[in-house]
């Protein structure tokens, strides 16, 4: 039910609000990255704020199974070159719009790309189409349902925005566009504009154009009420040079309306004391069972079983954003002072080809899986001593929040939601028993190494490394401060609008 109480920070009250999410993947129902993770678990913790989220995904296998049907609300003849139907229905307790379109999703393959590891050559009319049908549905033209506000995900739905724009209904929600990962911008041959449904004047430097391309991220940030990014380090960063990937200029002139509110993690999934996927199940209180996960995590890589190495683990792609060259440089420093460590994880075949042969060096000490186990996963997260994340940028990561959540002590890049979510074991922070992992300059190989040094002293002190252990399994990575901060915008913008 809607929590209509009154928020003491306003004098507004919390009235309900229909809130459309459109993201290209949701979890638990199909996942490459973070952005799932957040599409799938943000509408919960927006309920308890008085927001109800009704998510429009693509219609990919695994959604139509879950969906077992659904109603079908629209019918669309011809979408982007072949017949499509939109289904509402509810799959894995999410209220959804599904885009059924076989000649769009039906396919082998991730969302993104095919069986041979390339984008799929569509890729540009395959989100056309989930952003057109968000459009209409914000519009009111699809279940006579309307939505309040709508927020967008990545450039895969980015075009929500500018087919509300060219449309010029005489009433349209507020759009927020919430940027995970500014490198991926959905940039295309501009003569698609006209097979994507929009007008030539979208193509100028205020609106799509981008050095004679169309952009379909361009597009979210230029038409979108307002643009919201996934961390408040990481919204300073994209505005500058360094950080905007070109597009530090556009958001330059939105900067008044670009923010960043900090991710969470499914504290419901993520519980180390009621996980499935773990040896064994322990609290913040009681932890003790940790060391029981560490040697099912040394057997499950096959390295000697003992409690005393100080093993650290690695969840995530290998890319060079991910730092993995730094990491490759790093790790013969923590072999070479009898640690060991395991990685879980799939990217670029030079990385992948790098850890398998590190893995065959030191066969007693390093160990890695080339792909993605959710169980394996979460063992990683009970099991590690520590969880190293050497990212060169990270929006937010959430690799570190489940590592603050299960005790592994995250040792971090100092960039965007790494740097707002873990409090570096520097003297002071150590001596006002606040730190809750190591940080250290990005980009630098012998700044990562020297955090290892750091991290086995602080190691082989036991008492000091409970402590700084303690403080992340105490730490709040919940969901719901992030979904009051969305709750507050997306009431202002809703409030604005129906003034102007």
């Amino acid at each position: 039910m809607p929590d209509n109480r009154r928020d003491d920070r306003s004098p507004w009250p919390l009235t309900p609000l229909r809130l459309l999410s459109v993201a290209p993947e949701i979890f638990p129902l199909i996942k490459t990255g973070g952005l799932a993770d957040v599409a799938g678990a943000l509408p919960a913790a927006l309920a308890r704020q008085g927001v109800g989220v009704t998510s429009l995904v693509p219609g990919y296998r695994p959604v139509l199974d879950a969906l077992r049907g659904g109603e079908v609300v629209a019918d669309y003849p011809a979408l982007m070159g072949g017949p499509a139907v939109v289904r509402r229905g509810s799959a894995a307790g999410l209220g959804m719009f599904v885009l059924d379109a076989p000649h769009l999703y039906l396919r082998e393959g991730n969302p993104y790309l095919g069986p041979d590891g390339r984008d799929w050559p569509d890729n540009p009319v395959r989100f056309a189409a989930l952003s057109r049908v968000a459009a209409d549905i914000a519009q009111g033209r699809i279940a006579a349902w309307r939505p309040d506000i709508v927020q967008t995900h990545d450039w895969q739905s980015a075009l929500t925005a500018a087919y509300l724009h060219f449309d010029r209904p005489e009433r349209r929600p507020p759009v927020v566009m919430t940027i995970h990962n500014l490198a991926f911008q959905g940039i295309f041959p501009a003569y698609l504009l006209e097979t994507l449904g929009l007008p030539a004047a979208a193509y100028a430097m205020d609106g799509l154009e981008y050095h004679g391309s169309i952009g379909f991220l361009k597009a979210g940030l230029v038409y979108a009420d307002h643009v919201t990014t996934v961390s408040p380090t990481y919204a300073r960063e994209i505005l500058t040079p360094e950080g905007g990937m070109g597009l530090d200029g556009v958001l330059a002139t939105r900067a008044g309306q670009v923010s960043g509110i900090l991710n969470g993690i499914d504290t419901r999934v993520w519980d180390p004391s009621t996980d499935t996927l773990i040896a064994a199940p322990y609290t913040a209180k009681k932890p003790g069972a940790r060391a029981v996960n560490k040697l099912a995590l040394q057997a499950a890589f096959g390295l000697p079983q003992a409690p005393e190495p100080f093993l650290l683990g690695s969840v995530g792609r290998l890319t060079e954003q991910k730092g993995l060259d730094l990491l490759i440089e790093a790790l013969p420093t923590l072999l070479e002072m009898g640690g060991q460590f395991v990685l879980l994880g799939s990217g670029d075949a030079p990385f992948e080809d790098a850890c398998r042969a590190m893995a065959t060096a030191y066969p007693d000490r390093l160990a890695c899986r080339i792909g993605y186990d959710e169980s394996i996963a979460h063992l990683i997260q009970a099991g590690s001593d520590a969880l190293v994340v050497p990212s060169r940028f990270e929006p937010c990561g959430l690799t570190q929040l489940c590592a603050l959540r299960y005790g592994a002590v995250p040792i971090v890049a100092r960039v965007g939601g790494l740097a707002d979510t873990v409090i570096d074991a520097n003297p002071a922070a150590l001596a006002a028993r606040a730190a809750t992992g190591l940080q250290f300059t990005a980009g630098s190989s012998a700044a990562l190494i020297d955090a290892l040094h750091r991290a086995g002293e602080l190691y082989s002190d036991q008492r000091l490394w409970a402590a700084v252990r303690r403080n992340g399994l105490l730490s709040d990575v919940s969901w719901e401060q992030a979904a009051s901060q969305y709750a507050a915008l997306f009431r202002n913008l809703v409030r604005k609008q129906a003034s102007a």
